[in-house]
């Protein structure tokens, strides 16, 4: 089902995801119609093919279609929506983030807000971490009067912690706007972006829904899509919109010549891997998540630590904190001993976090792994360590 090397444990899925054999051939059969005949392709083809790749992937999230439209990666999503929202800002201005926030999204904000002599507020939450609530109080009590932005993860990247987001999004909407960072959502945790409410949520979906790489999603709330615009302001600016479609749609669907094939098997993703449990994907998320889990307690017993979150907040990636190291610092944000793994067959993500010598050891729980996968990790790792 799968093209990955067997010479490998693959335990990194939450970084780059893994594509399906038969959505990889799928994928295939669109760039073959698409150089076939180029121009009739594109005239008559790709925008009806989107419209249906929309459709499916807006129904699997519960969101609307009409705030739905297709990205190459959720920093695209970040960069579109503070870009939308820039020419507000005022000196002394707040976007707010959490500590626990991807590097990549830090420096978009962190970018404009200097050009507008604001300033990005990052709300502390602790890890090892005891409750979701904890969460909630540290963002409340970072917001201020001067707050324009919250972006929050659904799942963090560094720490694997599923956020409260529904409480987070109910708390702070619609007083402030809420971009949910979901890069790490859909096909981890349930996705409900139309009960969920926030102004925005952009997500990945090469990640756990295995679609090609370049496949993400920005979702617009209905009051908020007049003003969303993309990094790339292209020929939907000034295009005449025929009846029955959008401004917005237009402007995100053609950046420019590009191969979208990515985003047109979405929908043959959703259902080749929604298929591999008999009950669909609940059942797939339930089986990682326990798989997850699993992996954490082998990991912990095997390193002598405790697992650093509750159940309920971890999804289907395991971070485990490690001895501090005693070696120098490399610098950068990735372990030595990542490195190292990677040369004994073992793809995980090994981070220095928040700063050296502290060390996360995080593996991700994918359709295709196993528990004796984790054992054959803890057996190498044990050790090696500090």
């Amino acid at each position: 089902m799968w093209s990955l090397s067997a010479d490998v444990h693959h335990l990194n899925h939450g970084s780059f995801g893994a594509v399906p054999v038969e959505v990889l051939e799928k994928q295939s059969e669109w760039r073959a119609r698409w150089e076939a005949n180029t121009t009739a392709f594109i005239v008559n083809d790709l925008q009806p093919a989107i419209d249906r790749a929309r459709t499916a992937t807006a129904a699997f999230l519960n969101a609307d279609a009409d705030g739905f439209v297709f990205l190459r990666n959720a920093s695209s999503g970040v960069a579109s929506v503070v870009r939308s929202i820039e020419h507000t800002l005022k000196p002394g201005d707040e976007l707010l983030t959490t500590v626990q926030d991807y590097n990549a999204i830090r420096q978009i904000l962190e970018f404009t807000a200097a050009r507008h002599d604001a300033r990005v507020v990052v709300a502390p939450i602790p890890y090892p971490i005891d409750s979701p609530h904890q969460v909630t109080k540290s963002i409340l009590e970072s917001i201020s009067d001067r707050t324009r932005l919250a972006v929050i993860d659904h799942v963090t990247s560094p720490t694997g912690l599923v956020f409260p987001i529904d409480q987070i999004v109910s708390a702070i909407e619609p007083e402030i706007p809420v971009l949910v960072d979901g890069a790490h959502g859909p096909g981890q945790v349930p996705v409900d972006v139309g009960s969920l409410g926030a102004s925005w949520y952009t997500g990945n979906l090469h990640k756990w829904t295995c679609a090609p790489k370049g496949a993400a999603f920005l979702h617009t709330r209905s009051d908020r899509i007049e003003d969303t615009v993309p990094t790339v302001i292209s020929h939907g600016w000034n295009a005449p919109i025929p009846e029955g479609r959008s401004r917005y749609w237009a402007l995100f669907d053609w950046p420019g010549t590009d191969d979208v094939s990515q985003w047109l098997v979405v929908p043959d993703a959703l259902r080749v891997v929604g298929g591999i449990e008999p009950g669909g994907w609940p059942a797939l998320m339930k089986r990682n998540h326990e798989l997850a889990l699993g992996a954490r307690d082998l990991l912990c017993q095997a390193l002598g630590v405790d697992p650093a979150a509750p159940d309920e907040m971890v999804g289907s990636m395991a971070v485990i904190p490690l001895p501090d190291s005693d070696g120098d610092d490399p610098g950068g944000e990735l372990s030595p001993l990542m490195f190292d793994l990677l040369e004994d067959g073992f793809e995980t993500l090994v981070m220095i976090w928040p700063e050296w010598p502290h060390q996360l050891l995080r593996v991700s729980a994918a359709p295709y792994n196993t528990l004796d996968e984790y054992q054959a990790l803890a057996s190498r790792i044990t050790g090696r360590v500090g």
